[in-house]
């Protein structure tokens, strides 16, 4: 191997089905790769999945920002490919007319899944984006752990996590 070539990341180990009726509801981010679309964001992430026909799902993303305000975006997502898992899914933020471009559809990679849908991980095949999620506000630092060791293990850098503060509900 020439010097300074990275070697290619095997595929992510994916969440074997997911039951997307389950999954809808609302999810508070834990922690995260930080990233670009998220820069503005300081608290109070979270995100509502809500499940439409055709295995579609409208994403609707809000947070906090510095000053107090509130941002929320809306997107849709669907399945990433007949011949990949129900936890592959492509989400898009990108105005509808624009969906027919495949490059304004992102990865979203379900990677961990609990038995009863309340804690999940997310991320993408390059291992920039990370994102734990959860029903609840906070997380048992023992299941928090169990999900650094699997990221850790799928070859996400997680000394680089931000975790998200959530104010009392």
């Amino acid at each position: 191997m020439l010097s300074g070539m990275s070697q290619a990341q095997p595929p992510l180990e994916l969440v074997d089905d997911v039951d997307l009726s389950r999954y809808q509801g609302v999810w508070y981010e834990i922690a995260l790769l930080p990233n670009r679309f998220q820069r503005r964001c300081v608290a109070n992430t979270r995100a509502n999945y809500e499940l439409l026909e055709q295995w579609r799902v409208k994403v609707s993303n809000r947070c906090q920002r510095a000053d107090g305000r509130w941002i929320e975006v809306v997107g849709e997502a669907r399945p990433a490919g007949d011949d990949l898992p129900s936890s592959a899914l492509e989400v898009r933020f990108a105005p509808r007319w624009l969906a027919w471009l495949p490059v304004v559809w992102g990865e979203y990679r379900i990677i961990a899944l609990d038995d009863n849908y309340q804690l999940a991980m997310v991320g993408t095949e390059n291992r920039r984006y990370l994102w734990i999620l959860a029903r609840q506000t906070d997380v048992a630092d023992e299941r928090l752990n169990e999900l650094l060791a699997q990221a850790r293990a799928q070859g996400f850098d997680t000394d680089k996590l931000s975790w998200t503060p959530h104010e009392p509900r």
